[in-house]
């Protein structure tokens, strides 16, 4: 099932900041969701998708459509 993705500014701001290859490999996770390492978070609303020291922080706005919120590094993502 193919998702329409919308990414908030911050999310196309980190990706314009990266390398091809790096935006790439991102960008091909984001679109095979649902598939690759998902799960939901705790304590927030949303779904965390790993890819390798990146995180991409996410929710279902409905049946068809992802709202890509956040994209960072592992260790700076769930900072505020």
């Amino acid at each position: 099932m193919g998702y329409d993705i919308r990414y908030h500014r911050a999310a196309e701001k980190y990706l314009d900041n990266q390398t091809n290859a790096t935006r790439k490999r991102i960008m091909d996770a984001i679109d095979d969701l649902p598939e690759g390492n998902v799960i939901k978070l705790k304590g927030r609303n949303g779904f965390r998708l790993t890819i390798g020291g990146f995180r991409v922080l996410f929710d279902y706005v409905d049946d068809s459509t992802i709202d890509v919120v956040t994209i960072a590094p592992r260790g700076d993502v769930y900072k505020k």
